[in-house]
């Protein structure tokens, strides 16, 4: 049996900090994050990329939408803290690509 494929992801809160997760399920995320994120402002709210994402997602890595809550906030993260994705300093937070 192998060890699973780990790729390093960032925090924009907490910089400096990594974390090594599933690759698989981080590339499955994020291909969902960057379906559904605008590449302009104002953006969209984290509900509404939130209920864009799981019909985007394979049932293999998410069996049952299991842990698409979690995933999705650490990919969040890390794609903010990597620049590839920007918060509007709005409320609610409105995200759109960097």
């Amino acid at each position: 049996m192998s060890k699973p494929h780990k790729v390093a992801v960032e925090n924009v809160i907490r910089p400096g900090k990594t974390n090594f997760v599933d690759a698989e399920k981080y590339a499955a995320m994020k291909a969902a994050w960057m379906a559904v994120i605008p590449s302009e402002p104002p953006g969209l709210t984290l509900a509404e990329i939130r209920e864009r994402i799981p019909g985007r997602l394979p049932e293999e890595e998410f069996p049952g939408g299991k842990g698409v809550s979690w995933w999705s906030k650490t990919v969040q993260l890390d794609l903010e803290a990597k620049g590839v994705i920007v918060r509007e300093k709005t409320r609610p937070i409105r995200l759109h690509r960097g």
